[in-house]
């Protein structure tokens, strides 16, 4: 599990603003070469950003400080889902171009491919960022502060 520690900003229609603390758990790493500090894990969820958006959960109230936990895999499924996606069409689209030019123009058609296919990358990317759905599908899940004292407490699940 990675964890960070967040406080909530305000609370409005349903959801809440979280600002993500620098105190972060994880996988132990944070400060050695090729770390990635925890507090990264509002990354996960598109620009970097020390503040984002959940749904709210029962009982929240603005000042509460909560642990943010993603499951171990959740952060590659991002990453793949980022990163993985614009290589995909980035070769897509030079392969493509590539198929329809006339072999004079095959350069061309590839770079002019390529554009198109990382073109749709940052496209499908925005969209996917804002998608609560998808941060749902990463498994977040908010936990009081309470409940991060007393382990037998229940976790808040993220709706």
């Amino acid at each position: 599990m990675m964890d960070a520690f967040a406080r909530v900003q305000r609370i409005e229609a349903g959801r809440v603003w979280l600002r993500v603390s620098d105190n972060g758990g994880g996988c132990g790493r944070c400060d050695e070469p090729g770390g990635c500090r925890a507090v990264q894990i509002s990354h996960a969820f598109g620009k970097p950003a020390d503040e984002f958006i959940l749904p709210a959960y029962d009982g929240a109230r603005v000042g509460d400080m909560v642990r943010i936990r993603i499951p171990d895999g959740a952060p590659l499924k991002a990453a793949l889902g980022s990163y993985g996606l614009g290589v995909v069409l980035l070769v897509a689209g030079a392969a493509a171009g590539t198929a329809l030019a006339s072999r004079e123009l095959a350069d061309l058609a590839a770079a002019l491919g390529a554009v198109a296919g990382l073109a749709l990358a940052v496209v499908i990317n925005r969209g996917l960022s804002r998608s609560l759905r998808w941060r749902a599908g990463l498994g977040m899940e908010l936990v009081a502060e309470q409940a991060c004292l007393h382990p037998a407490a229940d976790s808040l699940r993220e709706s």
